[in-house]
């Protein structure tokens, strides 16, 4: 793979990528929106939603050319029964870590005017919207940025640079900084992180696309229902030790029970 793709033309297939999505949603939004000011939230979240679809369309096109097999390069690889249920139990270990210190930082940081008004565009106020800002959400942003980030991008670096470490650290960022959230780039770095080491430790991007799913899915779930219906998951508005301490089992037994994929 090396002899034929270049590191630059990887790099600039993802940026594509990310203009790509973003141009989709415009398109959309030129289309339907026609006054900002009543903006109708269906047609944002249908925006989200093909702007994820394209994403993968780049790198798509990128290998055909170069004549290289797409699911090898997109690191989409079976797992084990065992590895997926593994991966799925270490992913509600890490979101519930997360999810403690995102708490703590919100306490620590007030919480800039963008995050709260990020928090009531998230709000569906129709049946068809909610579906579409869950299917965007929820399944096609976790499937589509690990095929393009922790699949195509962070597999190449791996072999171009043969150093695993640098690629997942790389990757990460890159990750981080299309996310365009400053007040999150900490969070969704780390996040990038331990996608990047799932995806490298079992040689496939399914793993990755669960915890990123998983992680996504919580957060859409914490964002359209009201926290006060959580009940024991937290304590004086921080989560309660005790999910704290499964979270920490939950983290040791999945990473334990993970199996390694021949590469």
């Amino acid at each position: 793979m090396r002899s034929t793709v270049r590191l630059g033309g990887v790099v600039g297939v993802v940026i594509l990528s990310v203009i790509s999505a973003f141009v989709i949603g415009g398109i959309i939004m030129g289309i339907f929106a026609s006054d900002p000011e009543e903006m109708n939230k269906f047609y944002l979240y249908l925006s989200f939603f093909l702007g994820q679809g394209v994403i993968i369309l780049p790198p798509i096109y990128y290998l055909n050319i170069k004549k290289k097999p797409i699911l090898n390069s997109f690191r989409l690889n079976p797992i084990p029964t065992k590895t997926l249920q593994s991966s799925a139990v270490f992913s509600l270990g890490v979101i519930i870590i997360f999810d403690t210190f995102d708490r703590i930082l919100h306490q620590l940081v007030p919480t800039p005017d963008y995050i709260i008004d990020l928090g009531n565009i998230m709000q569906p106020d129709s049946t068809l919207g909610f579906i579409f800002l869950f299917l965007a959400v929820v399944i096609m942003a976790p499937i589509g940025e690990e095929i393009v980030f922790r699949g195509f991008l962070q597999k190449f670096l791996e072999e171009h640079w043969k150093d695993i470490t640098r690629a997942v650290l790389v990757t990460s960022l890159f990750f981080a900084m299309i996310h365009f959230n400053p007040f999150w780039t900490v969070q969704i770095y780390l996040l990038g992180v331990i996608l990047g080491f799932l995806s490298w430790k079992t040689n496939s991007i399914i793993p990755s696309i669960v915890l990123h799913s998983m992680n996504n899915g919580i957060a859409f779930i914490l964002t359209v229902f009201d926290e006060s219906d959580l009940g024991i998951y937290l304590w004086n508005e921080n989560v309660s030790p005790i999910f704290i301490a499964i979270a920490i089992y939950l983290i040791y037994s999945g990473f334990k029970n993970i199996t390694p994929i021949e590469k």
